[in-house]
């Protein structure tokens, strides 16, 4: 039961106001509600709206605003939850120190990991959108004596050398198929060049991304120097992201043409689904307020107050923003990484795109800056309980801030910036969040019975789930099987999948290729000739029955063909991970009579990382088991609550 060991939030109230009166450890209060607020909209508009809005438009159409919706209604939950606990236990831990609280040890160190990763991974993935839109403007900047036609970096020092090498291996296998260099996409195009000009070390390539490198040591060394000036800093650029998007508002909206909104579920439900990761992503860091409880000047009252806030005024804005860009252009033209920059650029409003880029480099700056302040304070919370070296919880004695903290997180953030790419990072940012939501949810839960509790000014406001939540699982329930009936049955019973013709030749190795190309040489030569002797091209313009007659003809491997069995299975356990929680949700609602926002919040987190992909939850798995490692290693045997426990 060690594992499980609980502090009191009394004990943690004392420790706090010790430090108040004097220890080292003591950080400077300089926040406010409208401070909180400030950075709230700071941490949640920047790559999301500048960047990851784009796919997700052009995945789910118009219909994307459902799904910042939902998103916010969830982050709403779980915002109840984290203002709840912010107001009981006003500590820099965040969840981390909630879940000390509610769960024990073990699951606070779990949830206390996650959130390293959430802040480390999330502002990777700040950086190279930051370098993205960094880049692009230079490029835009023409001062005719020196650089008429803008300022050019290398392709191997914009790019991160995963993305590189990948879009090497995809570019060379389609070029072998046939498709031309200029057919490629751009992104393959710059992937490919990064690859074949960056200098080498024999076998290896240098490719790397250095404006991200170079954004994460300026905002490390502004966080370093205190949180007044990172709250100024902060204020700014807030005030100048906030007027551009008002502006791109005011002007986009005399460019919408509704027609672009029809039809508004293009691609159906699953194509809205196909984006959660993306904009979950974009609602990320309304919890990093939470960790500057320690420098508020009436924590109790001002961070539910800035949570709040900062969600109803940029859930507002996604919606709005979503809108006026799926309506300046058709959504499946917005697959890029300036989604804003773009549609102005598409309709000859060069002048909007240049502004919106300045802006951007603002609003993801504003973002590093306070998933930066975020990370530092979570591990000098973990420093403080044993649980990492004292070096973590060293206060600079000048400047109040978590220093050490603060320069590891520079390392931490920077190093995997220049090698990781945006699609990787986001997923696992997305999938350790919403696994840090669902903990604190849960612990609202656990604690809702608790009478002994010393209990802050804001509560969850409680509905008794008794009733309500087996409700909503029966309407559910009767929904799926009344007009769902085909796609639950195929799910329940693993029905094998077709692969779709796009697929094929990426699912194929050069030889193979080499095989297809014979044989529609030998059978079809117009037909290719048409295409371009582009194999892919060729096959993905056939209609279904002209595949399905291909494929047979061509005598492909059938196992290619289809998905099934356990290679099908496996990319749904996440989904019925999700159905086994909520049974046992309804159940214990009944029973426990659980209250039903907490409940919500723990379902609609839960429902969010099942819809991110299998491969995301293995790597989250394994960054889990490797923070056990250390916990088991160092972490247990020198948490202070142990120290207690044995006397030493």
């Amino acid at each position: 039961m060690n594992l499980f060991r609980k502090k009191s939030v009394q004990s943690i109230l004392d420790r706090v106001s010790k430090d108040e009166s004097g220890s080292t450890h003591k950080l400077s209060k300089h926040l406010g509600v409208r401070d909180l607020t400030a950075m709230g909209i700071a941490a949640i508009i920047g790559a999301g709206i500048f960047s990851t809005i784009g796919q997700a438009s052009a995945d789910g159409g118009p219909g994307v605003v459902l799904l910042f919706l939902f998103t916010a209604v969830a982050c709403s939950f779980a915002a109840f939850c984290y203002a709840e606990f912010a107001s009981m236990v006003p500590v820099s831990g965040s969840a981390y120190t909630y879940s000390y609280v509610a769960f024990g040890e073990m699951l606070a160190w779990i949830i206390g990991w996650a959130l390293i990763m959430e802040y480390g991974i999330g502002n990777i993935t700040v950086a190279i959108s930051w370098s993205d839109y960094f880049t692009g403007l230079l490029e835009i900047i023409r001062i005719p004596p020196i650089c008429p036609n803008g300022i050019h970096l290398p392709a191997w020092s914009t790019m991160d050398f995963l993305s590189a090498h990948n879009g090497y291996k995809k570019a060379d296998l389609l070029m072998h198929s046939g498709k031309p260099f200029n057919s490629l996409d751009s992104n393959l195009q710059t992937a490919f060049i990064a690859w074949t000009t960056a200098p080498t070390l024999g076998f290896f390539h240098f490719v790397a991304d250095i404006p991200a490198l170079l954004i994460i040591i300026f905002i490390t060394g502004l966080v370093y120097r205190g949180i007044k000036e990172s709250k100024n800093a902060t204020n700014v650029m807030v005030i100048v992201k906030l007027s551009i998007v008002l502006l791109v508002i005011a002007v986009g909206v005399f460019y919408v043409d509704t027609s672009n909104w029809n039809p508004f579920l293009p691609n159906g439900i699953s194509g809205v689904l196909k984006g959660v990761s993306a904009v979950f992503f974009a609602y990320i860091g309304f919890d990093a307020i939470s960790t500057t409880a320690e420098e508020c000047k009436n924590p109790q009252r001002d961070l539910p107050r800035g949570m709040m806030w900062a969600i109803i005024i940029c859930t507002f804005l996604y919606i709005v923003i979503a809108l006026v860009l799926t309506g300046m252009v058709k959504y499946n033209l917005l697959a890029v990484g300036d989604p804003l920059a773009f549609v102005f650029h598409k309709l000859n409003l060069t002048w909007m795109s240049g502004i919106i880029a300045v802006s951007a480099i603002f609003a993801m700056a504003s973002v590093l800056l306070v998933f930066q302040l975020g990370q530092p304070r979570i591990w000098m919370s973990m420093s403080r309980d044993g649980l990492l070296p004292k070096q973590f919880a060293k206060v600079h004695p000048k400047f109040h801030t978590p220093s050490f903290a603060t320069i590891v997180t520079g390392f931490v953030v920077a190093v995997p910036a220049l090698f990781l790419n945006l699609t990787i990072v986001t997923d696992l940012c997305s999938i350790g969040t919403l696994f840090a939501f669902v903990l604190v949810c849960g612990g609202v839960l656990m604690l809702q019975n608790k009478k002994d509790l010393p209990r802050g000014k804001f509560r969850t406001p409680y509905f008794n789930g008794a009733i309500f939540i087996p409700l909503l699982s029966i309407t559910i329930l009767l929904y799926l099987f009344n007009f769902q009936r085909t796609s639950v049955t195929d799910f329940i019973l693993n029905k094998p999948v077709p692969i779709n013709s796009s697929k094929l030749v990426s699912i194929m190795d050069k030889n193979e290729i080499d095989q297809l190309k014979l044989y529609i040489i030998s059978n079809d030569k117009e037909g290719l000739l048409e295409a371009g002797n582009d194999v892919e091209a060729y096959i993905t313009s056939m209609q279904a029955d002209q595949f399905s007659s291909f494929v047979y003809k061509a005598k492909i491997d059938p196992d290619k063909l289809t998905s099934k069995g356990w290679q099908l299975f496996k990319y749904k356990i996440p989904m019925w991970i999700f159905i086994i929680v909520c049974l046992v949700l309804t159940v214990l609602s009944i029973l426990n009579k659980l209250s039903v926002i907490p409940v919500l919040g723990v379902v609609s987190c839960l429902y969010m990382m099942a819809q991110i992909e299998l491969k995301n939850w293995i790597g989250f798995t394994i960054w889990l088991i490797i923070g056990l490692l250390i916990y088991f290693l160092y972490s247990y045997k020198n948490s202070k609550l142990n120290i207690q426990q044995s006397g030493s």
